[in-house]
């Protein structure tokens, strides 16, 4: 009966650890085959952010990220209403799609 109880609780702590590794991989809302989010910077970023705002109209940078899935580059904007909005870039800085909170999809522009 020991020797059942040590194994229960033992395969209930591996149950634990898988299940707490994986809600730490969906918080950090990076996937594992993409690699880490690597932010804009430098002149890049000034452009990057100039081209975002100016298509949003308003609003402030809140977050980048260089090689997103969805484009090259991509802007997060929070508007001042604090709708999230966030602009896909080319490598040339043009705009080719966003996707505001709640939209189902990116819009191609």
């Amino acid at each position: 009966m020991q020797k059942r109880t040590k194994v229960l609780i033992a395969g209930a702590f591996g149950l634990a650890a898988i299940g707490a590794g994986a809600g730490v991989a969906v918080a950090g809302g990076e996937d594992e085959s993409e690699g880490p989010d690597v932010p804009i910077t430098g002149a890049e970023l000034d452009r990057a952010a100039a081209a975002a705002l100016a298509h949003t109209g308003e609003g402030r940078v809140t977050g980048t990220e260089v090689d997103d899935e969805e484009s090259y580059y991509e802007v997060e904007v929070t508007l001042d209403d604090g709708t999230q909005v966030d602009v896909q870039l080319d490598e040339d800085f043009d705009v080719v799609g966003d996707e505001a909170d709640g939209d189902d999809g990116p819009d191609d522009d």
